[in-house]
Parts: C-alpha cells; structure tokens; sequence
C-alpha cells in the first residue's frame, strides 16, 4: 500500500483539518510543507499530471503575488505558470494529497475520500 504525501503549510486551516482528519483515521502519512520544502518543477508537473490540471487551475487567485504578477491579464505558458509556482508557493492552492500514481487537491477537505 503506498504511503500518503501532503503537501501543505502548517498554518493553512484546511491543511490542519485534512491532517487531523488523518490522524484521527489511523492513517499514516508524510505532511512537507512546501514553504520549507520547495516543490522542485520536475515534481510539480507530475502532481498536475495525476491530478488532470492544468498549472493555470492551481494558482491561488486572491494571493497578492497573483495580483502583483498581473497573472489574470497575462498569457503564460504551463511552463512559465510552473517556474512562478516554484518561485512564488502561495500561489500554490493547497492541500495537495499524493498517493502512488494518483494525487488530488484536498479543497474542500471532503474531497480527501476520493484518494482514501
């Protein structure tokens, strides 16, 4: 059985619900908080590849950085929406749960079922 990998910040609510939730189950996991841990590129492009989205769907548009990077106005590349979401974590929608060949993004926390 593969081991879950989240990929979160400690202080974000829905984080702290998906791995209390978790915990509570028994189940075991591996939590890398991604603000000390970067996703590298290699690896974020694979989690949007299992989870089918494209990198424009996981950019956090109420994040001031999306804002300021004017990203709603401008046409980039997945690859250039990628090395941004490297450069820049909070515009990373978060949790993202992995789990062998499949991984989702835990927003809502319900949708954690789906990977259970």
């Amino acid at each position: 059985m593969n081991k879950l990998t989240i990929y979160q910040k400690s202080t974000c609510t829905t984080c702290r619900t998906v791995m209390k939730t978790l915990q509570a189950a028994g189940v075991d996991f591996d939590a890398i908080n991604y603000y000390i841990e970067p996703i590298p590129k290699g690896k974020l492009k694979n989690l949007l590849k299992k989870m089918g989205m494209k990198p424009r769907e996981l950019l956090r548009s109420k994040e001031p950085i999306y804002k300021q990077l004017r990203l709603a106005e401008r046409n980039l590349s997945d690859d250039q929406l990628i090395d941004l979401m490297v450069k820049h974590p909070d515009l990373i929608q978060r949790p993202i749960v992995e789990k062998g060949e499949r991984a989702i993004l835990a927003r809502p926390p319900e949708h954690l079922k789906e990977i259970l």
